[in-house]
Order: structure tokens, then sequence, then C-alpha cells
């Protein structure tokens, strides 16, 4: 207990008042008339008996009174531990990392028996919980006594291959403290990687009552090669042409010669020597790859000697196909939009798509299966419903198309499949420079990836078009749309707002024609936006809506990873083992996944022993005077108890003090 202004303790002192006034002033001498005082003898009158103290209770209330009000000024306050009744209590934490690196002799096995052991030396009635750390923090009890549970929790936790975060680790710890409100002791079982710590320290920041125990599972810092990244096409047309590059890295080992080799489906198709540097990086590259039609498992590993063997390997998938067709609709002999635009993507994407042109009202009955994506190039009123139904369809199974609408297009109300509403067509005259120019544009979006900002492009026709509840990529400067993008289904629209064919616009004839073209149709066909392998707890896209079709999913050891449920309902799916995932999509489409451990797991540097100190410190820090929010979390301020208590007696003695005042006889 404390005061938070102790000076008003003084003003106890006014406690003397009360007995002042009931004990030396209460006795009165009266004189009164006599005829002869002659015959009395002169004395000392005694008044001891006089000055006995009366109306004791009225004096007690008078000197609570005076009591409360010198305690409300003072303003006392307690620590706010925890709920009424728990002062001592502790909530015992056993958090537990799980991580990559954790496979690394028998530190795993180590932590866990250490962990046992702690539980095993906490308090019958001693409530504890066991968490198990890695990028996420998973909590194998709730707050429990029972030893049984607290050691069947503990032997649940499995290696896993995800990465370590401390700064995850004390946000829970933190939400933790603040629902138990009582003090934590936390005993941390981990390797204390450096990688696991966040960027930012004060996001290991603990709870005011968090007391924090480190029990380091490694004593010394190793040093480690790993296969670092694979640089792989995603998809493969000419396995002739195919170029691999693979990237070693070294973590804190010497200069040494390590044999790359690449693998495919299991089978060894080329092995390099590579001259890793001190404490750095170095890169070997393979030309073609003996790929088999359809996905491919494919792996790069090096002959490492050192302690981590999980990361002496990197998994990649390689898709071999054809060429995709393309099928480019056209308005009757307008084929100037053909020329440029096939023109673009077969000489960029070194023979991935093969174009073939149809006039849209010749297009009634064509299967469009065969096709990896449609290009509607100014097609107006003439657009056969029947086509422009099927096209629909298609998209929504996950089919994708790209609409380039035009002078054609501004006849008819809405853009085909895309349905949002043709507002009108701005023309601007090629004389005295009246054009428009590219403005905002978003670079995040995959097709803009290495196209520029098209500067310098004249646009001299645009179709307004509504935004709807599409997303817009580019605008022109007068803030009309330019490019969007819409998904219909499983699948995704993207419409341009002018055209291919030199005429609405000089587009064609600028550098950054030729590399949007490219972007858009590989973003078109998903090769653009899926790499060839991605980390442990990473997300994948499975579908574009709820309920859209049925997923499948195996993981790498072949069972299926989603219940009915989830197959017909998840949307996203969480990667967390290391090897090959088998995804059947909604919208039809089959992909293998390759999935690796996080390379920050390959780095076994220790976190520096001060900064582990510091983040041990911040479980006692003291709230600063301005953080009224924390102060009121950690203190009570007793202050309107002691109000409530003068009141009282206020209200009793005033009560009280009536009843004498009546008792007392009045002089006749």
């Amino acid at each position: 207990m404390g005061f938070l202004s102790p000076w008003f303790l003084a003003g106890l002192t006014a406690l003397g008042l009360p007995v002042y006034l009931h004990l030396l002033r209460q006795h009165k001498t009266t004189p009164k008339q006599f005829a002869s005082l002659m015959f009395f003898e002169r004395r000392t009158q005694s008044s001891i008996k006089h000055r006995r103290l009366k109306y004791i209770l009225l004096m007690i209330l008078r000197l609570l009174l005076l009591f409360f009000v010198v305690m409300a000024f003072a303003a006392p306050f307690v620590r706010n531990m925890g709920p009424i009744g728990a002062a001592g209590n502790r909530l015992l934490i056993v958090a537990i990392d799980n991580s990559y690196s954790m496979r690394i002799g028998d530190r795993f096995t180590r932590a866990k028996r250490e962990a046992a052991q702690v539980l095993a030396g906490k308090g019958g009635r001693e409530q504890a919980q066991v968490l198990a750390i890695g990028a996420t923090v998973h909590a194998m009890t709730q707050p429990v006594t029972d030893p049984g549970e607290l050691r069947a929790a503990v032997e649940a936790i499995q290696q896993s291959d995800s990465r370590s975060s401390y700064g995850e680790m004390a946000r829970a710890l933190r939400s933790i403290e603040q629902s138990a409100r009582m003090p934590l002791e936390v005993h941390l079982f981990s390797d204390m990687q450096k990688s696991a710590l966040p960027p930012a320290f004060t996001d290991l920041r603990l709870g005011d009552s968090t007391k924090l125990v480190v029990h380091a599972m490694a004593d010394r810092m190793l040093p480690n090669y790993a296969v670092e990244s694979v640089s792989a096409p995603r998809s493969l047309f000419d396995p002739k042409k195919a170029r691999i590059q693979v990237t070693v890295a070294s973590y804190h080992a010497p200069a040494a010669k390590r044999n790359v080799t690449l693998a495919v489906n299991g089978k060894s198709v080329g092995t390099k020597p590579l001259d890793v540097p001190e404490n750095g990086r170095a890169t070997v590259e393979f030309i073609g790859l003996d790929a088999n039609y359809g996905f491919n498992k494919a792996e790069a590993r090096i002959d490492a000697s050192d302690e981590m063997k999980g990361d002496d390997t990197l998994f990649f998938s390689v898709e071999r196909s054809d060429p995709r067709s393309v099928l480019f609709l056209h308005e009757g002999r307008q084929t100037k939009g053909l020329l440029y635009y096939k023109a673009a993507l077969e000489s960029a994407t070194e023979g991935a798509f093969v174009v073939e042109n149809l006039p849209a009202e010749q297009g009634g009955n064509i299967a469009l299966a065969k096709y990896g994506f449609a290009v509607l190039s100014d097609v107006g009123p003439t657009l056969p419903a029947s086509l422009e139904q099927t096209l629909k369809t298609w998209v929504q199974g996950g089919g994708s198309l790209l609409v380039a609408a035009g002078p054609a297009s501004a006849g008819r109300t809405r853009v085909p499949v895309f349905d949002e509403a043709i507002r009108e067509s701005r023309y601007a005259s090629r004389a005295g420079e009246r054009f428009l120019v590219a403005g905002a544009m978003d670079p995040t979006h995959p097709v803009m990836k290495a196209t520029g900002r098209w500067e310098n492009v004249k646009f001299y026709q645009a179709v307004r078009v509504d935004q709807g509840s599409s997303r817009v990529v580019a605008r022109l400067a007068d803030e009309t749309p330019l490019l969007l993008e819409k998904r219909v289904g499983e699948g995704r629209v993207l419409v341009f707002t002018s055209t291919f064919d030199n005429i609405s616009n000089d587009f064609p004839l600028h550098p950054s024609f030729v590399p949007f073209i490219e972007q858009s149709a590989r973003y078109l066909v998903g090769t653009e936006v899926r790499p060839s392998s991605y980390n442990v707890d990473s997300y994948v896209e499975l579908r574009a809506e709820k309920g859209a079709g049925t997923v499948e999913v195996l993981d790498p050891k072949g069972k299926r990873a989603l219940d009915l449920k989830q197959s017909t309902t998840a949307r996203s799916f969480l990667l967390q083992e290391t090897g090959f995932y088998d995804i059947g999509r909604a919208n039809g489409r089959h992909e293998l996944v390759a999935v690796n451990a996080d390379r920050k797991e390959s780095d076994l540097e220790l976190a520096p022993q001060d900064t582990v100190t510091m983040w041990q410190g911040t479980g006692k820090a003291t709230p600063t005077a301005g953080s009224t929010e924390e102060r009121d979390q950690q203190t009570a301020n007793l202050w309107w108890y002691a109000m409530l208590g003068a009141t009282l007696a206020a209200l009793a003695e005033s009560w009280l003090a009536n009843r004498y005042l009546d008792a007392v006889p009045t002089d006749a």
C-alpha cells in the first residue's frame, strides 16, 4: 500500500481537536449570587472529575470523520496484482520452442525433458499452462493444476518445420497476463536464435508482472551451409532452354567447395562444383532440365557435412506443357489489334503462347476449355448472345478474359462478362497535342511489374467504364479508369479501356507495350502469381469464393489435408510441412506446390546475451507517469473509499449530535 500525496498525512494532527473539545472544554463554572462569603474557607477546587470524557461515541465519529478526510487527500492505493484473494498467486508458463532449428542434436528432446522437471516442481494448487512456440503460439492446455494433463501436453508437442518468433511469443504472453490477472512465471526452452528476434525491440515487451526464465538449448553458434534459393521457371515449354540458378549460403562457416546436384522426380540430371565464400553466398547455373510433361518434383541439394541436414536440400516444382493457346476474338475485319497483340505476345514469352484468332460473330459454338485465356478485342453490339453466355460460364468456372474496349464497344451499354456499365467514349483529336496520358497506377499488381509507368504513351480515345466492385489498376490523368480487374466466379476479367490497334492510342509503339502484354498473359493463366516454391507457414489460395466447387489437398505424406466441410468452404490453406502438396483447385486447375523451411532457421547465430537480459527486464519495468491506462492496470486507488467513509461518519455524527442536544435540560 502507498500514498499518491503522502504530505497530506500531516493533517492527522487535527485528530487532537475533538479530544480537546470533549475533554478540556466541557467544564464551565457558572457564578451564583450569595449574601456573604465571610464564613467560607478559600481552597483550590479539583476539576479532575469534570474532565472525564463524555459522549465517547460522538467523539469517535468525529475522529473518524477527520481521519477519512485526511486519507482521501493523501490518495492511498494498493497494487492491483489480481482479483481479491489472489495475492501471492502466479501462473506458471512452460513454453517449448518446436521450430525447425530445434531438430539439431538432442535439443528438442532435452527441452521437453527439462520442461517436465520444471512442471514437477510446481505447487499442488498452482496453475500452469503449456505453450508450443513457432511462427505462431499454440496453447497445448488452458491454465490447469492437474500434473498428468500438463505432462501429457508436453509429450504431445511435436517437432515442426516452422520458424520461431519471439515477438509472437511476447504478444501472446501479454494477452495471457491480461486475461489471467495474476503474475506469470514463464520458462522458455529454446535454442535462442538471433533470427527469431523481431526487428523492433519493443515487440519483445513483456507484461509488468511477467518473469521470464530462459533455458538455452544451444551453448554455442554452429556453422552451417544451406541451399538458400532456387530461381526456376514455373512453367516449362522448351526443356533445353530452361535456366535454373541455385544459390548456396554459408552461415558463419568457412570458405568451402560444395557440389550442387539438380534432381527431377528423384533422378539426378546434373552436378556442378561451387566455391562458397566464408560467411557469404555463391550461385551456380544449370542450362536445360529433363522434365516430364505435367508437374515435376525437382530439388537442388549440396553435399554439406554440418549438423543441420534438412536445409541442404531445397524443393521446387516445374510444370512442363505445350505452348498455351490464346483465343483472340475480334470485330469482323478489324485485325490490326490482332497484329500488334500477337507479335508482342509470341516474341516476349519464347513460345509459351500460341494465338488463334476468330471473328466474334463466328464463335457461337467454340470450345473454350483448351484455351489458357481469351481476348475480346473491341467487340460491339454484334457479339452473339450465345458467345457472351459461353464466355461468362467459362470464366465463372475458372477461365480468364482480357477485354479491350474501343469505339465499337461504346455502342454497348455494358462490358461483356465484366458486366459493368459503359458511360461514354472519351475522344481527343490528334491535332494540337490533344491527348491524355497515363496517371495513377498500382505498382503492386502483378500485371504492372516490369512494365514501367507507360511514360509518353498518348491515349486519344478511352471508354469510361463504371468501377463498380472492380479494382482499378491504372487510370488516365483525368481519372478515367484505364485498366480494371474483377473476379467473376473462380475466374478473372481484365478490362483495358482502349485498344491494341495503334489508332485509339500509340501504346504498341512504346517499350512498355510488350512487357504489359507478357505480364497480363502470365497473370491470366496463373503462372505469374505463384512461385516455384513456398515457405512453411505461407498460405496458398484455394478458391476465389466460398462454396464454389470442391478442393482436394494431399499433404507431403499423401494424406488428405482437408475434411469434407473444409473441401467445400476453405478459401486458403496453411502450408505446415516441407515437401510437395498436391492441390486440386475449385476452378479445376491442378497444382503441385513445393514447400521448404524458412531459411532464417538456417542461421544458427545466438541472440546476444545483453538483448536477452534486457528482454527479461521488460517484465519488471515501471510505467511512465503519463501512461494513465498502464497505471490504472497496476494500482487500485482507494481515495473514493475514504470519501465514502467520511460521508458516512459525517451523517452519523450529525444524527448523534442532534440526539445529545435534545437530551440536555434547559434552565427554568
